[in-house]
């Protein structure tokens, strides 16, 4: 969650944002706590981390094919997959 995210989620009457100032639907200046605003970031900081780290979506179905933990049904259609599109193929 970047800094304007928290804001919007933390302000609701926060409608738009330039720079650092926060403003409702009249123009009207909103104040908002910037600690607030950071303590909300750090809570969700955790999830970009992981995301940077674990392996990508297809990387982790690929292990899970596999392992053979798929149904059988999925199994196939997947190596149906593979097969029509081997590596090394254009």
């Amino acid at each position: 969650m970047d800094r304007h995210q928290a804001i919007y989620k933390l302000y609701p009457q926060v409608k738009s944002i330039h720079g650092n100032i926060a403003y409702d639907e009249h123009g009207n200046e909103v104040v908002y706590d910037e600690n607030a605003v950071i303590v909300e970031m750090d809570k969700v900081a955790y999830i970009d981390k992981r995301v940077a780290e674990y392996p990508t979506i297809g990387d982790q179905l690929d292990a899970l094919f596999h392992a053979g933990v798929f149904p059988q049904e999925m199994a196939d259609k997947i190596q149906a997959v593979k097969n029509k599109y081997p590596k090394g193929s254009e």
